[in-house]
């Protein structure tokens, strides 16, 4: 009487347990628990290996990942049946929760460096030479990269050559610093490209 109320007692806990569950999908990793009421020997913890498989005694292995429960559990009956006199009462449950694998910590992305542009300022400028600066500069920028124009400057004639990448002909184009307005001129803004050559001739006698 004693053994029947204690099968009675597992048979509604793992019941319930079961019912909790049904709709889980079970993964590598996850633990189940094998009752059977019929042959406590054969109750255990199976581990869902990482091939999504269980081995289980006198069922061997079969698919448990991507499986709920209740269909482990009718494979089991099915392949234990005929082992027993009538049909085994067979229980299963998630016992424990694939662990959920730590999150990879975040490697910051090397900032990639600027793309740099050549740019050349020749003649009556305090630092003449080439200059490796940004794509955007302007003339005006160029010029005051270049330390300013010397008091020798011919401001109203200063140059800008640009060779064409495809006939290779170069084009100058004026500018004059002390009139912007001045309608043969380009503008200070003028952005500069790569090979731009800025020309600052030296101011003539009376100029």
């Amino acid at each position: 009487m004693l053994r029947f109320i204690s099968c009675f007692l597992i048979s509604v806990f793992i019941t319930t347990s079961a019912f909790a569950q049904a709709g889980y999908r079970v993964k590598a990793g996850d633990t189940l628990r094998i009752e059977i009421l019929e042959d406590a020997n054969l109750n255990r913890t199976v581990l869902v290996l990482p091939d999504g498989s269980i081995n289980f005694p006198a069922v061997g292995t079969m698919r448990a990942s991507g499986r709920t429960v209740d269909a482990i559990t009718s494979t089991l009956t099915n392949a234990l049946a005929p082992n027993y006199a009538s049909t085994p009462n067979i229980y299963v449950s998630v016992d424990k929760l694939a662990p959920v694998p730590a999150p990879r910590p975040r490697v910051a992305a090397t900032p990639k460096p600027p793309v740099m542009t050549n740019i050349f300022v020749m003649g009556e400028v305090n630092t003449p030479g080439s200059l490796e600066v940004k794509p955007g500069i302007t003339l005006l920028q160029a010029i005051a990269a270049s330390g300013g124009l010397t008091r020798f400057a011919a401001e109203k004639r200063i140059e800008l050559r640009r060779t064409d990448p495809k006939s290779k002909s170069e084009v100058i184009y004026k500018f004059n610093y002390k009139n912007p307005r001045d309608t043969n001129s380009i503008a200070g803004n003028t952005v500069l490209g790569r090979g731009d050559v800025v020309v600052v001739p030296t101011r003539r006698l009376f100029e």
